[in-house]
Order: C-alpha cells, then structure tokens, then sequence
C-alpha cells in the first residue's frame, strides 16, 4: 500500500502560480505512474497530469503548456502550475498506480484561482 499527502495548495490570482506537492511513501517501490487529478465543484474528477516509471509525461490539453509533472527517485511528485486561469480552481489529488494496477489517493489540497 502506499500512502499519500498533498500540500501546497492555495488562493491565487489569475495569472500567477502555484507548486503542489505529492509524498510518497509505503511500498512505493511498486508504483509505475503517479498522477494528478483535479475535481471542481459539481463536476468530475479529471486527470490533469500522469508521469510514468520511464518518465513519460501526459498532460491534459486544457493544462499543455501551462503546468508541468515531475518526479524523485522516491516518487515524490510535483505540479507547477503557471499562468493559472480561474477554471484551475478545484481540488487537486495525487495518484498512485502500482504495478498490479492498486490504486491510492491523497486527501486532496484545494486551489483556488480568483481576484
């Protein structure tokens, strides 16, 4: 099982930025793709950004360019969020994906965009 926390969400203006953060730990040895999911209010859950073991990237086409994934050796895992827009704002999850396709969630961390 591996365990997950996410920090760094926030209140910020259009047009700024934002650095969240996913810990990992537990057996992280078995993880082949964290992610990032956002959920606004009264929609659904969508994949934001995914960084697989090879270090591919995927990015949602609403995010490309704007937002970038990255990852630790120990798969702590980072979203830079740039030049974010109001329709950022919801509440960002952390993903983990291990190898016999077990899924774990953080609690979420809310970002909100707005002047």
């Amino acid at each position: 099982q591996v365990q997950l926390v996410e920090s760094g969400g926030g209140l910020v203006q259009p047009g700024g930025s934002l650095r969240l953060s996913c810990e990992a730990s537990g057996n992280i040895f078995g993880i082949r793709v964290m992610g990032w999911y956002r959920q606004a209010p009264g929609k659904q859950r969508e994949l934001v950004a995914q960084i697989f073991v090879t270090r591919t990237t995927t990015y949602a086409d609403s995010v490309k360019g704007r937002f970038t994934i990255t990852v630790t050796s120990a798969w702590n895992t980072y979203l830079q969020m740039n030049n974010l827009k109001p329709e950022d704002t919801g509440v960002y999850y952390c993903n983990a994906l291990d190898r016999e396709n077990r899924e774990s969630w953080g609690q979420g961390t809310q970002v909100t965009v707005s002047s």
